[in-house]
């Protein structure tokens, strides 16, 4: 069965991170879509590579996410651009299943005469790229006084002829500038993502490629995410879960707290306890990933996720379930957030100890807060679980730390050169 579909994957991750600041990824879908258009005015272009094009452009300033410059637009787009294309780059390069294109990211805004010197294939594309990331940050800036032929000014050292021939075809042909004032450029942005094709373990590295967008805004998260995600995937092994419903945990799993990243920084790092009305700001995020999730992920999966803070007596939220409105999916993968909560680090306290975890699971089992039949394989299985937890731990940050080196490197590379 299909969980979820490659376009739907591909606005998941787009709407995800609009929780964190939408602007980069409004940015990046006008970009997606003048750059098609003019590949499109070009010929000979598959719709599939259309759409891997598309989502390439739209996460082109991916890299704003990680290097802290989302909260001033005129410092990525204008001033030192360098810094998130680097990111971006290496965050596509290891984490993506595009490493191939990576690349385009590193270079949209090198000139066209310094690109032409370089030997990578996608060389034309990244210059079909940087005109239409400028095109839509000129016509954003000076709406009905933008004429996209000031851009001929620098035919030759900026932008080639072709390239420049390529936006007029798309103007005159398309009216993409009307479209995109209008806003209707998004509907043949979905038809084009029609088009985007996934094997199924490809999928699964798109998602996962979403776990690692969750650590953007904390790399707490992307631990809370992978012990959620260990934790559940061996209860569902234990208490011997058929292959069908293991996979609805999986992507359940993986995707419950998204809407994490909505929460404000200083709450989520404040080291003290929160007040009344930080908490209710915090359960919100269930309901505005649920908001992501629908129409976009399958129900029985969406159930999942969005049930991670339900409890059986009806004291959770955001709805109240009680046992009776739910499931063993859901049960599991309550106990496997409960446990992430208790064994990770926060701002304001340590882990707790194996027999503090213990003694407060029990609790939730009498109180029958807590699916006691999870609780007790958990608690039997405890060293096994928590090893597989310690090993796939190393083993993300261990690429997260990678990808940070890398990143000092090449940013101090291309700073000395």
């Amino acid at each position: 069965m299909e969980y979820i579909s490659s376009k739907n994957i591909c606005l998941l991750i787009r709407d995800t991170l609009k929780l964190i600041d939408r602007r980069p990824m409004d940015h990046g879908s006008k970009t997606g879509y003048i750059m098609c258009k003019m590949l499109m005015a070009k010929g000979g272009y598959e719709q599939y590579e259309l759409a891997d094009f598309l989502l390439l452009a739209t996460l082109h300033d991916i890299g704003v996410y990680k290097t802290g410059e989302v909260d001033s637009v005129k410092e990525f787009e204008f001033v030192n651009p360098m810094p998130h294309s680097i990111y971006g780059f290496l965050f596509m390069k290891y984490i993506s299943p595009m490493p191939d294109k990576a690349r385009m990211l590193l270079y949209h805004r090198t000139p066209c005469s310094e690109l032409r010197k370089m030997d990578f294939e996608y060389k034309f594309e990244t210059e079909v790229l940087m005109l239409a990331e400028a095109a839509d940050r000129y016509f954003t800036a000076m709406g009905d006084s933008f004429d996209h032929t000031i851009f001929r000014r620098q035919e030759g050292s900026v932008y080639s002829a072709e390239v420049l021939d390529l936006l007029d075809a798309a103007v005159e042909n398309d009216a993409i500038f009307m479209h995109l004032a209008d806003e209707s450029y998004q509907m043949e942005l979905d038809d084009i993502l029609q088009y985007m094709i996934f094997p199924n373990e490809e999928k699964k590295t798109y998602m996962e490629m979403l776990m690692y967008c969750i650590g953007f805004r904390s790399e707490e998260f992307l631990i809370d995410a992978v012990t959620s995600l260990s934790v559940a995937e061996e209860l569902g092994r234990i208490l011997e879960i058929n292959a069908e419903d293991r996979e609805k945990l999986y992507y359940g799993t993986l995707i419950h707290d998204i809407g994490m990243i909505s929460v404000p920084k200083e709450i989520i790092e404040a080291p003290r306890k929160l007040s009344a009305e930080e908490f209710e700001t915090v359960k919100q995020h269930v309901e505005k990933e649920e908001q992501i999730l629908l129409n976009r992920v399958a129900p029985d999966v969406v159930s999942i996720a969005v049930a991670h803070h339900e409890r059986m007596d009806g004291s959770g939220y955001p709805k109240g379930l009680t046992s009776d409105d739910m499931n063993n999916l859901q049960y599991i993968l309550q106990v496997a957030d409960v446990v992430t909560g208790m064994t990770c680090k926060r701002s304001y306290r340590e882990p707790l100890t194996k027999e503090e975890i213990i003694e407060r699971l029990y609790e939730e089992s009498d109180a029958r807060r807590l699916r006691s039949k999870v609780i007790n394989a958990f608690i039997e299985n405890y060293d096994e679980i928590m090893e597989t937890v310690d090993v796939k731990s190393r083993e993300t940050m261990a690429k997260y730390d990678r990808l940070r080196t890398a990143y000092i490197k090449v940013k101090d590379k291309l700073h000395n050169s």
